[in-house]
């Protein structure tokens, strides 16, 4: 297992084609720094450049806590400019995990709030353990979700039930998130990151093509009427078609034996 540290506040574990997203601001319960936002982007950047890179796990060093959000200590000490100047860093934190050309999994227990939950969201699934809380309370402290919330959690649960939360503000247990949709896989405590990367590996032994691909296809298609999405698709299909991976995927199944992707 390799590790590349991003900044003081971000580590990235390679498990073979799975790459690990560590959030390590323990000392802030991963509360987003302006600092630490400039290293989630720099950390995705790496990823993003990194062909063999087939699944990424988001995960935390805290024990209690996911990510909290934004750093509001911090925030509290800017003038109205510096919080202007902070925006396009903080926004393209949140972009950053969102953009991740290869499926991505958040691993999540204790909090998962405002800011901290918005990077689960921006994840493909979420993996949540039964400590988990989660919720975007920015209303309660006058402000709305700016990290993609407003438009993630919609596409998620629905406009009404996004709504809901977003003007309650409140906090989510493990059942309620599970039952309303809010994580996709509820574990037990404490294995909430050893769950995550297993179901990393087992995505990844599929074609790293076909995964890109796939992921392009679904993200691109959101919103869009029917006739659009299945162009979007075409398209997504024709970049495969004709690829290695297609090939040798054909020819392990028709020989029954393990693909190597090439």
């Amino acid at each position: 297992m390799s590790e590349q540290r991003f900044g003081e506040h971000v580590v990235v574990r390679r498990h073979e084609y799975v790459a690990e997203f560590v959030l390590d601001r323990p000392k802030a319960m991963n509360a987003v720094s302006t600092a630490m936002a400039r290293s989630i982007s720099a950390a995705c950047r790496a990823l993003g450049d990194d062909p063999d890179v087939r699944v990424t796990v988001l995960t935390s060093t805290h024990e209690r806590a996911f990510c909290v959000g934004a750093d509001l200590k911090e925030r509290n000490s800017f003038s109205d400019a510096e919080l202007v100047r902070q925006r396009p860093t903080t926004r393209a934190a949140y972009t950053g995990v969102l953009e991740l050309p290869m499926p991505t999994i958040a691993a999540v227990h204790g909090f998962a709030l405002g800011g901290g939950f918005e990077l689960a969201l921006a994840c493909d699934l979420i993996v949540a353990d039964a400590t988990a809380v989660v919720g975007l309370p920015e209303v309660s402290v006058g402000v709305i979700p700016g990290g993609g919330g407003t438009q993630l959690l919609p596409r998620r649960v629905g406009a009404a039930r996004a709504a809901e939360l977003v003007f309650s503000a409140r906090r989510v247990e493990a059942d309620e998130a599970r039952e309303l949709g809010l994580v996709d896989q509820l574990v037990e405590a404490g294995r909430d990151r050893d769950e995550a990367l297993a179901l990393a590996t087992r995505i990844a032994g599929n074609s790293p093509v076909g995964l890109r691909a796939a992921k392009r296809a679904l993200r691109l298609g959101q919103g869009l009427d029917l006739r659009a999405g299945l162009d979007v698709e075409d398209a997504a299909w024709r970049a495969v078609a004709f690829s290695g991976d297609r090939a040798e995927g054909v020819a392990a199944f028709n020989e029954k034996r393990k693909p190597v992707w090439p």
